[in-house]
């Protein structure tokens, strides 16, 4: 038991405690993810989240500690986002037909997720840089971020509605798309690409290839879009 302490101390110090605990966490949601069929509400990043969350409550360990460590891993996140290109680039012939329908569904599709979270918030009353926050939620929580203060609006706030979207998308797609007789995979992957970044690709590469690839292809046009309209609007807007 004494050398257990001492090893737990010695971890808790360092980088790696943050790397080990956070790749220990995923990979135990992850075989319980697979365990279940890959039911939606197991999604193992929620999962890992609030295990993490819980754990570094239970161990009264600062956020700058643990990200210490698990900066090596963040670090992945850009190759991982890359390697989305893969799946479009061995459908580049389809792609390449639907491009123009691919372009108007995503404006259409990004503008109505912005628009039905501004006038959700106007209706509930929330200040006007928390609104500005929320209208980037279906973008990519960096990305979104960067768009949040461009429009003024609070960078954290942004990450957060960012990170929310996805998982509510990543959770109930399944379910929303059956109820709605949605069963070819190519569009329940890029509308959940649309409404739930990066996130929603994540799940839907774990559910079918298809579905995965264009839910990346998605996510792209919601980057470049957002990133570039959303200040525009609201500059002629203000």
């Amino acid at each position: 038991m004494a050398d257990f302490v001492q090893l737990w101390v010695y971890m808790a110090s360092t980088p790696l405690f943050g790397l080990t605990a956070t790749l220990v966490t995923y990979v135990s949601a992850q075989a319980m993810y697979a365990r279940l069929d890959h039911a939606p509400w197991a999604n193992p990043v929620l999962w890992s989240v609030l295990m993490l969350g819980v754990l570094l409550l239970l161990t009264r360990t600062p956020y700058p500690a643990y990200f210490a460590g698990a900066q090596f891993v963040h670090a992945l996140l850009g190759p991982a986002v890359v390697a989305l290109g893969w799946p479009l680039w061995q459908r580049r012939e389809a792609l390449r037909r639907r491009g123009v329908a691919l372009v108007v569904a995503a404006l259409a599709g990004g503008a109505a997720a912005a628009l039905s979270a501004l006038a959700l918030g106007w209706v509930l009353g929330l200040p006007a840089d928390v609104l500005r926050s929320l209208a980037p939620k279906s973008v990519t929580a960096p990305v979104a971020m960067g768009i949040a203060e461009r429009l003024n609006g609070i960078p954290a706030l942004a990450a957060l509605f960012a990170v929310l979207t996805g998982m509510v998308g990543a959770l109930s797609a399944k379910y929303l798309f059956d109820a709605l007789g949605v069963r070819d995979w190519a569009v329940r992957g890029f509308a959940l690409g649309t409404a739930a970044h990066g996130i929603g690709a994540a799940r839907a590469l774990q559910v079918h290839p298809d579905a995965g690839a264009y839910a990346g292809m998605a996510l792209g046009l919601q980057v470049l879009l957002a990133a570039l309209l959303m200040p525009l609007a609201a500059r002629f807007i203000g």
